[in-house]
């Protein structure tokens, strides 16, 4: 399996001021790992430095094998996707041209999510809150990136529409071969679609199994690490 990503000895912060600290961290082709952690362990803020949008403090990030260094933009003309919590979309706009924007097919988006169809030329301020999340993940997945990072899909979601997201990720990976690092509240329902599980508490990583070994060992890390007092 080759490895889209890795992250060595990572720092990251803010103002000089590390947040995330000694990371280390890889996904693999067609692999869909989960990184886990309580409110403010990290997980935003690795992601958002992996992606470029926040200069790494020490240690390096790697993207097939090269150091990354470049900003976003030019990270994401090298097959990376990015899917914020913020729902990335230009509210005015019709569905249809939030599509067209991003640089992708309609048909592409509808194979992904048909029930999109009917919501096309809606402006998508008007859409439900998992159609919004649907068209912002569509997008993303129909460039058909090979290293995809998505932070909270599910945030605000009924849980119909959070399997729907879930299930799609986990089809581009098997389909596609696209690595995720995929950041998730619903971590019972994250595990039955990821492979491999990070665990990160005050800006550390404190357990790297895979899904089998982390659905096994749930309580103890919903009761040591996701607890929002731990």
């Amino acid at each position: 399996m080759a490895v889209l990503l890795e992250a060595r000895g990572l720092r990251a912060g803010y103002g000089g001021r590390p947040v995330v600290t000694d990371l280390d961290l890889r996904v693999g082709e067609g692999e869909v790992v989960a990184l886990l952690g309580a409110n403010g362990a990290g997980k935003t803020t690795t992601l958002l430095t992996v992606c470029g949008e926040l200069p790494t403090i020490g240690g390096e990030v790697l993207i097939d094998g090269a150091p990354a260094r470049g900003p976003l933009f030019r990270r994401a003309r090298n097959g990376l996707g990015l899917v914020t919590e913020e729902r990335s979309i230009f509210r005015a706009l019709t569905a249809r041209d939030n599509i067209a924007l991003g640089g992708c097919g309609v048909d592409d988006v509808l194979a992904l999510f048909p029930e999109l169809e009917s919501r096309l030329d809606v402006r998508a301020g008007l859409l439900s809150g998992g159609e919004q999340q649907m068209l912002v993940l569509g997008r993303a997945l129909a460039r058909r990136p090979r290293l995809l990072l998505a932070d909270e899909l599910s945030l605000g979601l009924a849980p119909l529409v959070v399997e729907r997201l879930l299930a799609a990720v986990r089809h581009a990976a098997e389909t596609r071969g696209t690595g995720v690092l995929l950041v998730e509240q619903h971590v019972r329902k994250a595990l039955r679609y990821v492979d491999r599980v990070y665990v990160m508490r005050r800006g550390t990583v404190e357990m790297a199994v895979d899904a089998e070994e982390a659905r096994e060992r749930l309580t103890e890390i919903e009761g040591l690490y996701l607890s929002t007092g731990s």
